[in-house]
């Protein structure tokens, strides 16, 4: 019985995408301000109601801008029918940003929180980098992945909370 138990919790594990974890929908810290790449302040309180993707990330990260170029068209696709996918750098300075940001042609806002480390204990501690977290309309956490994933799981996870 041992066996047949440790191998069915082995077949889930590999089943199931190693980056994602599923929360338990704990709601969603957005008391943090923080300037965009124009100097202009932003308040995360500004996007409530809308299904948010917030993606910690930093210039230096490969796997970080791996992701970026999928974030772009997630948020052509999705932006009118309420998706804000919102870009933390956590450690760049506002050149460094704004100069990736600008040639990357990223569509969505990009924030720096360059020595916050409020934002990070806030949702949960962030390990390493890139993190993303999904954000309902309601405030509530649904999902948070450690880690590069594949658009496709972002997608499926963005569409029903649209």
């Amino acid at each position: 019985m041992r066996i047949i138990a440790a191998v069915l919790t082995a077949a889930t594990l590999l089943a199931a995408p190693a980056s994602a974890q599923k929360t338990d929908a704990k709601r969603a810290n957005l008391n943090f301000s923080f300037k965009n790449i124009d100097g202009q302040k932003v308040s995360l309180t500004a996007f409530k109601g809308k299904v948010i993707l917030l993606d910690f990330w930093a210039t230096w990260c490969v796997p970080c801008k791996q992701e970026i170029p999928g974030f772009i068209d997630l948020q052509k696709k999705y932006g009118g029918r309420g998706l804000q996918i919102l870009g933390v750098s956590v450690d760049d300075s506002l050149k460094m940003a704004k100069e990736y940001a600008t040639g990357m042609k990223m569509n969505y806002p990009v924030l720096l929180a360059e020595g916050k480390e409020d934002i990070l204990k806030a949702y949960d501690p962030i390990p390493s980098i890139p993190v993303s977290i999904i954000i309902d309309r309601d405030g509530r956490i649904v999902a948070r992945h450690l880690g590069i994933a594949k658009m496709e799981v972002f997608e499926e996870e963005i569409r029903p909370l649209l």
